[in-house]
């Protein structure tokens, strides 16, 4: 019997399309049955149709069906691939335009910091809601997340719910090391690394071509171009030893020393407030993709290196793999809190997927790491338990939250996003905390 793979947001049609190109490429699952669920029918029209014409170009032949119905498209699932985004586009208008008029920049808003935490609290109901579907319609199935804010939506459900095969997806540590290897000079089929930290801030702890590192390429390579020294993941780097997997875009909001200084955002090129260019370039995508598929155009199959293509052929082919997934630390990081999410290798073969140990990180790592998971772990404790303060509590603990306002100002700001979010939140949060906040 052919794997059944089922899409939860399926309209985001670009993640689909490319999830479903990569899949199909596989000769050995040309055959699926792919499962299509969105709540809005036009973007779920779409995807069906987006889902039916790669097909046919790959001359693949797999069972497509869409349902706006959840259990229903879940049924007999063995894979599910979630990458919603709770509120849209006005959402996210609202996480990083109110955050700015207090004073606080963002460039993404979606993994930390005010933005990533509103956005985990409107995601973790609906990430419950996929989880109870799935234990009664496909209990036995995998679910692999795509949603950001990871960490934060990885922890919240396998401590919050009984869905343990949950693993979060992201392609930040195969982007670095490609281009890590295309600075130094070095073929990337060549290169050797060990990577691991938390999503979004892990780390390239060994970078190696035929056991000889490879960093003192990198320094040279940093030390010949004066540009590369005006990103903020360089000056990680030649801060704290090792390269960071994420972007600058993204890095320099999980940290106390950039958004808050204007001759910082100068000269390592900040963009503040860039997630609403990329969520605007988003819906122009979908208008794109349904002139093309109305005029009969092919769509543009590349292959990607996303990791829940590979997954489900390893698992399905016995194939054996390694990627990289965020999951519940076990003991896989000696100095980060234990049952907290953190990015490290997986090993996956025909009997799932098997997360390796990686031991202790370097001291400096670990100690950036816990500023994070501080968040964290303070925002999945809100959700879970319904406790209000922890949302003013992990934002007063978010480094650039905590380098920008003042204590008075991050309450205010909590209270204006927990109104304008209104019914997107769990109830028990969506009332202002003020200045008083129960103990405990």
């Amino acid at each position: 019997m052919s794997a059944k793979i089922c899409f939860v947001g399926a309209g985001s049609v670009e993640f689909t399309g490319m999830l479903i190109g990569d899949i199909l490429g596989y000769p050995e699952l040309r055959d699926v049955e792919i499962s299509l669920h969105d709540i809005d029918p036009d973007r779920l029209e779409t995807a069906e149709r987006v889902a039916g014409t790669i097909a046919g170009q790959l001359d693949a032949d797999p069972a497509i069906e869409s349902d706006l119905d959840r259990r229903r498209a879940l049924e007999g699932a063995d894979y599910v691939i979630n990458m919603i985004q709770v509120g849209g586009h006005a959402a996210t208008l609202i996480d990083l335009e109110i955050p700015h008029r207090h004073g606080l920049r963002q460039t993404i808003g979606d993994t930390l910091g005010v933005g990533g935490i509103f956005r985990a609290l409107r995601t973790i109901p609906v990430m419950d809601g996929i989880a109870a579907d799935m234990a009664d319609a496909c209990p036995d199935a995998w679910l692999l997340n795509y949603t950001n804010p990871m960490a934060m939506l990885c922890w919240a459900t396998y401590a919050g719910t009984p869905q343990q095969r949950v693993v979060g997806l992201c392609h930040s540590v195969q982007n670095t090391t490609a281009e890590l290897a295309e600075l130094v000079g070095v073929p990337a089929e060549e290169v050797t690394f060990l990577g691991a930290g938390v999503n979004h801030q892990a780390f390239i702890l060994r970078f190696e071509r035929d056991g000889e590192d490879l960093y003192p390429l990198l320094d040279e390579a940093i030390e010949r171009d004066p540009e590369l020294r005006r990103r903020v993941r360089v000056e990680m780097y030649r801060r704290l030893g090792y390269f960071p997997t994420e972007s600058s875009e993204h890095s320099a909001e999980y940290l106390p020393w950039f958004m808050r200084d204007d001759d910082a955002i100068e000269h390592y090129r900040i963009w503040v407030n860039e997630y609403v260019a990329r969520s605007e370039e988003n819906l122009a995508y979908y208008q794109e993709t349904r002139r093309l598929l109305d005029a009969g155009e092919p769509l543009e199959i590349e292959p990607s290196p996303e990791y829940a293509p590979q997954i489900i052929h390893s698992i399905e082919t016995g194939q054996p793999r390694v990627v990289y997934g965020n999951v519940r630390n076990t003991g896989l990081i000696d100095n980060l809190p234990r049952d907290a999410c953190v990015e490290v290798p997986c090993a996956v073969d025909r009997s799932g997927l098997h997360p390796v140990w990686v031991g202790e990180l370097p001291p400096q790592l670990a100690a950036l790491n816990r500023t994070y998971l501080n968040v964290v772990e303070l925002t999945v404790r809100a959700a879970l338990e319904g406790r209000p303060e922890y949302v003013r509590r992990a934002v007063m603990l978010d480094p650039n939250a905590g380098a920008s306002l003042s204590l008075a100002a991050i309450w205010e700001l909590c209270d204006e996003l927990t109104a304008a979010h209104g019914d997107a939140l769990p109830e028990a949060l969506r009332v202002p905390a003020g200045a008083e906040v129960r103990s405990g």
